[in-house]
C-alpha cells in the first residue's frame, strides 16, 4: 500500500488516513514521528510499520526501555534499518533516539546457506541497540521484573511468545501448532533441498524455505531456551505480506493461518519425491492437516457427486446451539422446491467425510458484514463445543445408518412441533389478544359461580354506601387489570411445569376459594341454586382434571421425544472415531479491535493452559467455557483444533518430566548449538544486569540529616561498607529516641562503674526489650517491625553478628550527644565498632539486611499513603502509591514471608482502586464533554492501562484477572453504541488495542512523591489508624 504524502486534491485526507492506521497498528501517537516514518518509506504503509515496530526506532515522546531481550535475538534471519530511515527519524528527534549499532546475526548454518544462494533476496543483518545508549537502567522503570532472573524459564514449563505490536494472533496460532508433537517434530526435522537445487527455485519458493528455517529456529528455542518467552520478530517480518491492514489482522486470522500452513506445506513439497508438483499425497503437512469429503446430491433431477480436499473446515455460528448442530447444518443442505426451474424438482445436497486428518480444525465464522451499516461486525452468539467429539455421524462409511437416523430425527422433530403447538393452546387459551392458561380460566369461572351477590340496598341509600371490599383477597377487577393484560396468580407450578392451585390439590373436589367472603362486591351471578352450583362444580372439576392430565401427558411426551433426539446418535457404533479438543483460539473485542489468545490442553500435565503472549498460566475447563463459548461477553472462540484419538494417546504417553529436554537432545547439531548460544547470551545478559545493579547505590528515604551525604560518587573499595554504614546510621537516627531512653535508664551504673559498664547494661536491656517485642503475635493494627530495625532482623532470623553490630551502632550515633554521659557512652561504642573487623561481620550481607529494612519501611509508607488517599477517594494518587508498594514488596517477599507486608492487602486495594478509577474514566468518556473525555482517556492511558499490564504478569491471581476482564468489558461495551457519535467511537478505537492487547515492552509508571514520617511512632500510629479504619483482619494480617 503506497500513497503520496502530499498528493494534490485530497492528499491531506489520504495522509491522515495512513497516519491513523499507523497509530492503530504500532500504538505510537506522535504524528510528526509517524509522518517521518511514512516519508522515509515513500508512503508505503507496511514499510513504515516495519521501521516503527523494530526496536531500533523508538517513539520520541515515550521513554521505552530495552528491559527485555532484543527483538532480534535468537533469530536466524534479521533486517538492518536503512540509513535513510535513521536520518529521517532522527532529523527532528536526535536527542530522543538511542544510538544504534549493528552486529553479525546468530544464524543456523542451514539458514546461512539458504541466504547465500538467494540472489534475489537482499543481504540482511541484525540490528541491536547499543548497550550503553538504548538500554534503560533497570531501576528506572516498573514493568520489568525486579530481577533479571525472573525472566528465566522454570523447568519444562512452556514458554510464551513476545507480542511485538498487534501480533497476539501469531502467538495464539504458533503455540497451538507447536504443542502438536507431530507438527513440532516435522518442523524441527526439516531438511531444505540441496544447495545446487535451490538456485533453480523461484523467489516464492526461496521465501518459503527461509520462513521454514526461521520457524525451525523459533521452535528450537521454544524447546530449549532458558528464557520465559521467545521473540518471533524475524518470522513475522517474513510473513508481513500475509496481512495488509490492521482490520485484516483482526478479522482474517484464519487467512493468516491458511497462508502459514500453505508456506510450510510448499516448503515440504520441495523435499518430497513427487511425480508432479500437483501430487501432494506424500507431503507430511498434507497428511497431518488435510482430509477429503464427498459432496453428492440431486439438482433439477440430476444426481451429482464430487470429492474435495479441505484443511480448516468453515462452520457458521448463527442459528446453532452447539458444534454438532453446526456440523449437521454444514453437511446437509435442502430439502427445498426450486421455483426457477420449469419442472418442480427437489434439491438436496449432502457432504460426507471420506478421510479425516489427524488434526481436524474448525473455523467458526464470527465476523459478518453489516450491509446497512457498511462495516464488519462480530457475532457474539453462544456456541457450545465438547471436549470429545465423535465424527462417525459425518463419515461416508456411516452414511446408511446416519441417513436412517436423520429421517428418524426429522420424524421426531415434526411430531415434537405438533405436541408443542398442542401444549401452547392449553397454555395460551382464548380467542382475544390476551390469553391465559386454561386451568386458571376454569378456576376463575368456579370462583365467579361460587361468589354470592351483595345484599341489595334501598335506592335512597345507594349513594351513601361505601362499597365493601375483601381484606383477604384482591378484587377480581384488580387481578384482571395487571400489565400486559395478564392474570396475576398465586398459583404455582409443579416440577414438570403443570399448574396447581394453591387453594386445593388437583385430586380434591373443586371448591371456591376459602378466603372468598360470603358476600362481596366482586362480580357474581344474580341467582344460583344449590343444585346448579353442584352441577357446575362437578363439571368444572372433571374438566380441570382432564385438562391438567392432558397437559401432563403432552409434557411427558415432549420430554421423551427431546431425550430420544438427544440420544439418537449415542450409539456405540457411532462412537468409534473420537477426536479430542487440543486447542481453542479465542478473540476478545469487536471486529475492528481485539486481542487473541489460546487455551491448549497439556496432555502430560492433564490440564488446560492459557497462552496469552508472553504469559503461560494454568487454566481449567470452566475458564475455557466461560471465555470461549460466547454469548456473555466480548470473548469467544473463533477456531477449534481437535486431534484424533490416536494422536491424543501418543501425546499422553509422553513422559512429563524431561519431555522437552529429550527432544532437544535429538535435534541436529546446528540447532543444539543455536540454542546453546542463545542461552549463553541470556546468561551474559543476566551477569551484566547483576553487575549493573551491584554498582548502584540503593534508594533510601530522604532525611534532613543525611542530605549532605553524597555516596553516588564514591567508587573505591570501601564503598560497600560506607553504604552499609550510611543505611545503619539512618536506622540508628530513626531509633534515636528509644536509644536515648535506654542510656538514661543506665545512669546509676554509669555513676558507679563508668561508661563501658553503662553501655553494657543499656545494650543488654535494649536487646531484651526488642527481642520480647519481636516475639509478640502481630495484630492487624500493630506491626512491631515498624518500631525498630532490630525487630525486623530478629523476626527474619538475621545472623547474630548483624544484629549485634546494628544495635551497637545505635549507641554510636553522633546525634546522641545530649550530655557528658551520652557522649562518653557513644565514644565507647565507637571504639568497640572499630574493633570489629571484616572477618567478624560480612559487610556485604550487613548492607543487604539494612537495604531490605529500608525498602520495607518504604513499602509501608507507600501502602499507608495509598490507603489514606483511597479512603479520601483520591484514586489517581492512591493507585500510584499502591502499585509501587506492591512491586517493591514482591522483591522482599521473594526472600521470605516476613520480609515484607501482606501481599493480599496491597493487591486487594490496588485492585479496588483500579476498578474505581476505571469507573471514573469511563464516566468521563461517555459524558461527551470534550474536556472530560480527554481527561478520561488520559487517565486510561497514563494510569489504568500501565497498571493493568503490570498486573497481567506470569503469576496473576484469579481476582486480578477477573478485575481486568471487568474493566475491558466496560470499554468494549461502548463499541457500536448507537447514541455515541462517530468521533467518540474513533477515539475509542485508538485506545482499545492498548487496553486489550498486553504488550511485552517495558511499562513505565511515574514514581509517586516520597513521603517520610517524623518518627517510628508517627509511622506506627498511622499504621494503627488506617488498619483500624479498614479493619479487614483476614486480608490485613501482618506477615
Amino acid at each position: 500500500m503506497t500513497a503520496e504524502l502530499q498528493a494534490p486534491g485530497g492528499g491531506g485526507a489520504d495522509c491522515q488516513m495512513l497516519l491513523d492506521q499507523l497509530k492503530e497498528i504500532t500504538g505510537i501517537q506522535d504524528s510528526s514521528f509517524l509522518h517521518a516514518a511514512l516519508k522515509a518509506a515513500n508512503g508505503d504503509l507496511m514499510e513504515a510499520v516495519t521501521f516503527l515496530t523494530e526496536e531500533n526506532a523508538q517513539e520520541p515522546a515515550q521513554d521505552v526501555a530495552a528491559a527485555e531481550p532484543s527483538a532480534w535475538e535468537g533469530s536466524a534471519v534479521g533486517k538492518q534499518l536503512p540509513q535513510n530511515v535513521t536520518t529521517a527519524l532522527t532529523s527532528n528527534n536526535k536527542d530522543d533516539l538511542r544510538a544504534i549499532d549493528t552486529f553479525t546475526p546468530l544464524a543456523s548454518p542451514k539458514t546461512q546457506a539458504a541466504e547465500r544462494d538467494a540472489p534475489e533476496r537482499p543481504q540482511e543483518v541484525h540490528s541491536a541497540e547499543s548497550k550503553s545508549g538504548s538500554k534503560r537502567k533497570h531501576c528506572e522503570v516498573w514493568g520489568e521484573n525486579p530481577k533479571h532472573s525472573d525472566w528465566r524459564r522454570v523447568g519444562d514449563w512452556p514458554v510464551g511468545v513476545k507480542n511485538i505490536g498487534n501480533t497476539c494472533w501469531f502467538s495464539a496460532v504458533i503455540q497451538s501448532l507447536f504443542q502438536l508433537p507431530d507438527f513440532r517434530r516435522l518442523v524441527l526435522g526439516y531438511n531444505p533441498p540441496e544447495l545446487e537445487l535451490q538456485s533453480r527455485h523461484t523467489r516464492t519458493e526461496k521465501r518459503n524455505i527461509a520462513f521454514m528455517l526461521e520457524l525451525q529456529c523459533l521452535f528450537a528455542l521454544m524447546l530449549g531456551t532458558w528464557r520465559k518467552f521467545v521473540d518471533p520478530s524475524v518470522a513475522l517480518e517474513l510473513l508481513r505480506d500475509a496481512f495488509r491492514s490492521t482490520e485484516e489482522q483482526q478479522q482474517d486470522v484464519s487467512e493468516f493461518t491458511h497462508k502459514l500452513l500453505d508456506w510450510v506445506e510448499d516448503a515440504f513439497q520441495l523435499t518430497v519425491n513427487a511425480k508432479s508438483p500437483e501430487d501432494k499425497s506424500e507431503n507430511p503437512m498434507v497428511q497431518l492437516f488435510y482430509g477429503t469429503f464427498l459432496t453428492e446430491g440431486v439438482h433439477e433431477g440430476n444426481a451429482f457427486s464430487k470429492i474435495e480436499t479441505f484443511g480448516q473446515y468453515p462452520l457458521q455460528v448463527n442459528g446453532y446451539r452447539d458444534l454438532n448442530e453446526c456440523l449437521e447444518g454444514a453437511m446437509v443442505e435442502g430439502e427445498m422446491q426450486e421455483a426457477t426451474t420449469s419442472q418442480s424438482g427437489k434439491y438436496r445436497q449432502e457432504r460426507w467425510f471420506t478421510k479425516l486428518p489427524p488434526v481436524l480444525t474448525f473455523e467458526l465464522s464470527r465476523f459478518k458484514f453489516n450491509q446497512s451499516l457498511g462495516h464488519t461486525e462480530k457475532i457474539h452468539t453462544k456456541l457450545e463445543f465438547p471436549q470429545t467429539i465423535y465424527m462417525d455421524r459425518y463419515l461416508y462409511c456411516s452414511k446408511e445408518l446416519i441417513q436412517k437416523k436423520r429421517e428418524e430425527v426429522k420424524r421426531l422433530s415434526e411430531k415434537l412441533v405438533i405436541l408443542q403447538e398442542k401444549l401452547e393452546r392449553y397454555l395460551k387459551y382464548g380467542s382475544g389478544p390476551a390469553r391465559f392458561p386454561l386451568p386458571d380460566m376454569i378456576q376463575y369461572v368456579l370462583e365467579f359461580v361460587a361468589t354470592k351477590p351483595a345484599v341489595a340496598l334501598p335506592p335512597a341509600q345507594d349513594s351513601q354506601t361505601t362499597p365493601l371490599q375483601s381484606q383477604t383477597e384482591p378484587c377480581v377487577s384488580d387481578t384482571l387489570s395487571q400489565p400486559n393484560g395478564t392474570l396475576e396468580r398465586r398459583d404455582s407450578r409443579t416440577e414438570d411445569g403443570a399448574f396447581s392451585s394453591p387453594q386445593q390439590d388437583s385430586s380434591a373436589p373443586l371448591q371456591p376459594s376459602a378466603a372468598a367472603p360470603a358476600t362481596s362486591e366482586h362480580p357474581a351471578p344474580h341467582v344460583v341454586s344449590e343444585e346448579e352450583l353442584n352441577l357446575v362444580r362437578t363439571c368444572l372439576e372433571r374438566w380441570r382434571n382432564e385438562v391438567e392430565q392432558d397437559m401432563q401427558d403432552l409434557k411427558r411426551s415432549i420430554a421423551r421425544i427431546n431425550l430420544s433426539i438427544e440420544q439418537i446418535y449415542c450409539d456405540p457404533l457411532l462412537q468409534q472415531v473420537p477426536y479430542r479438543l487440543h486447542a481453542v483460539l479465542v478473540h476478545e473485542g469487536q471486529a475492528n479491535a481485539g486481542h487473541y489468545w489460546a487455551f491448549i490442553y497439556d496432555q502430560p500435565r492433564k490440564s488446560w493452559l492459557k497462552y496469552n503472549d508472553i504469559s503461560v498460566t494454568e487454566s481449567s475447563w470452566e475458564e475455557v467455557e466461560r471465555d470461549s463459548f460466547g454469548g456473555l461477553r466480548n470473548a469467544s472462540a473463533y477456531c477449534l483444533m481437535y486431534i484424533s484419538d490416536k494422536v491424543s494417546r501418543s501425546v499422553a504417553d509422553a513422559p512429563e518430566a524431561g519431555q522437552f529436554q529429550k527432544e532437544v537432545e535429538d535435534l541436529p547439531l546446528d540447532l543444539r548449538r543455536f540454542i546453546q548460544e542463545d542461552n549463553w547470551r541470556f546468561e551474559h545478559e543476566a551477569e551484566e544486569w547483576e553487575e549493573e545493579q551491584s554498582c548502584k547505590i540503593p534508594q533510601r528515604e530522604p532525611s534532613p540529616t543525611s542530605g549532605s551525604q553524597d555516596l553516588s560518587s564514591e567508587s573505591g573499595p570501601d564503598q560497600p561498607s560506607a553504604c552499609a554504614r550510611s543505611l545503619s546510621s539512618e536506622h540508628a537516627r530513626i531509633a534515636q529516641e528509644q536509644t536515648a531512653k535506654a542510656i538514661a535508664n543506665s545512669a546509676d551504673t554509669y555513676d558507679r562503674s563508668g561508661a563501658e559498664a553503662a553501655l553494657c547494661e543499656a545494650f543488654h536491656e535494649e536487646y531484651s526489650r526488642l527481642y520480647l517485642l519481636s516475639k509478640e503475635t502481630p495484630t492487624p493494627q500493630n506491626d512491631a517491625r515498624l518500631q525498630h530495625v532490630l525487630i525486623y532482623l530478629l523476626q527474619n532470623n538475621a545472623p547474630q553478628q548483624v544484629v549485634e553490630r546494628t544495635l551497637l551502632e545505635q549507641f554510636a550515633d553522633k546525634n546522641l550527644s545530649y550530655d557528658e554521659r551520652s557522649i562518653n557512652i557513644m565514644k565507647v561504642a565507637r571504639a568497640k565498632l572499630r574493633e570489629i573487623g571484616p572477618e567478624d561481620v560480612n559487610m556485604e550481607e550487613y548492607k543487604r539486611w539494612h537495604e531490605d529494612y529500608s525498602l520495607f519501611r518504604k513499602v509501608s509508607i507507600y501502602l499507608l499513603t495509598g490507603l489514606e488517599l483511597y479512603q479520601n477517594k483520591k484514586y489517581q494518587e492512591s493507585l500510584t502509591y499502591l502499585v509501587y508498594a506492591y512491586q517493591s514488596n514482591t522483591k522482599l517477599l521473594q526472600k521470605g514471608t516476613k520480609r515484607g507486608v501482606s501481599e493480599s492487602l496491597i493487591a486487594l486495594y490496588r485492585r479496588n482502586c483500579l476498578l474505581k478509577l476505571n469507573e471514573v474514566a469511563a464516566s468521563m468518556f461517555v459524558s461527551c464533554e470534550e474536556a472530560r473525555v480527554t481527561e478520561g482517556i488520559s487517565i486510561l492511558n497514563e494510569l489504568i492501562i500501565p497498571c493493568m499490564h503490570l498486573m497481567n504478569n506470569f503469576e496473576i491471581s484469579r481476582e486480578d484477572m477477573d478485575a481486568i476482564e471487568v474493566m475491558r468489558n466496560r470499554w468494549c461495551s461502548y463499541l457500536g453504541c448507537e447514541d455515541m457519535d462517530a468521533k467518540l467511537q474513533m477515539r475509542l478505537g485508538e485506545v482499545l488495542p492498548r487496553l486489550l492487547d498486553c504488550p511485552s515492552e517495558v511499562v513505565v509508571l511515574k514514581e509517586p512523591p516520597k513521603i517520610r514520617p517524623n518518627s517510628p511512632y508517627d509511622l506506627c500510629s498511622r499504621f494503627a489508624a488506617v488498619m483500624e479504619s479498614i479493619h479487614g483482619a483476614s486480608a490485613v494480617a501482618v506477615q
